[in-house]
C-alpha cells in the first residue's frame, strides 16, 4: 500500500447508470488529508462517536497516511466532488500464513449516496488486495446497517459464523 496519491485511478459506473455517472477512486496522499478528514468526521458522526478534540480525526488520518500505516481511498463523482472514503489496514492471517487486510472504514457522504461510490470504493479495495496477493479482506459493520450489508454481500463478502469479542481498554 502506498500512502502517496497515485496517478492511476479506478473508474466505474454504478449498475444501471449511463456513461455520465462515473466514479473515480484514487489513493489519498498528504495533500488530501483535509478532504479525507471531512469524510472521516462524517463516518464518526454516523457511528455516533463522540470526539472531544475536533482536530483529532484529521490528525489521526494525517499520521496514518504520513507513516504509510493505512491505505486511504477517496471516491470522486463528477459535479459533486469527493464523496466517499475507505481506510484499509494491513494485518496477518495465522491460519493462511499470509497477509490479510482489514477494511476498517467505508463511508459515503449523503450527497454521494446512490451514485455507486460505495461500490466503487469496495471494488477498488478488493482489486488492490488481489494485486497485493493478500489472503482476504475482512470488515465489520453495525447489525442494523442493512444497506451496507447488502452491498458487502452483493460484492462477495460472506457473513462468518465466528463471534466477535472486544474488550475496551478505555
Amino acid at each position: 500500500m502506498n500512502g502517496q496519491a497515485q496517478a492511476a485511478q479506478q473508474e466505474m459506473r454504478p449498475p444501471g447508470e449511463d456513461a455520465a455517472t462515473v466514479v473515480s477512486v484514487r489513493a489519498a496522499g498528504e495533500a488530501d488529508v483535509e478532504t479525507a478528514a471531512v469524510l472521516f468526521r462524517g463516518y464518526l458522526d454516523f457511528y455516533e462517536v463522540d470526539i472531544e478534540d475536533p482536530d483529532a480525526p484529521r490528525a489521526f488520518l494525517a499520521e496514518r497516511i504520513a507513516k504509510d500505516e493505512s491505505l486511504v481511498l477517496l471516491a470522486d463523482v463528477p459535479e459533486t466532488g469527493t464523496v466517499g472514503f475507505a481506510q484499509v489496514y494491513r494485518g496477518f492471517s495465522s491460519l493462511s500464513l499470509r497477509t490479510s487486510w482489514v477494511l476498517n472504514d467505508l463511508y459515503v457522504a449523503p450527497a454521494g449516496r446512490r451514485t455507486g461510490a460505495g461500490r466503487a470504493l469496495l471494488r477498488e479495495v478488493l482489486r488492490r488486495a488481489r494485486e497485493a496477493g493478500v489472503s482476504g479482506v475482512q470488515l465489520e459493520t453495525a447489525y442494523d446497517n442493512t444497506v451496507a450489508q447488502g452491498l458487502y454481500e452483493a460484492e462477495g463478502f460472506v457473513r462468518e459464523e465466528f463471534h466477535v469479542y472486544f474488550h475496551d481498554l478505555g
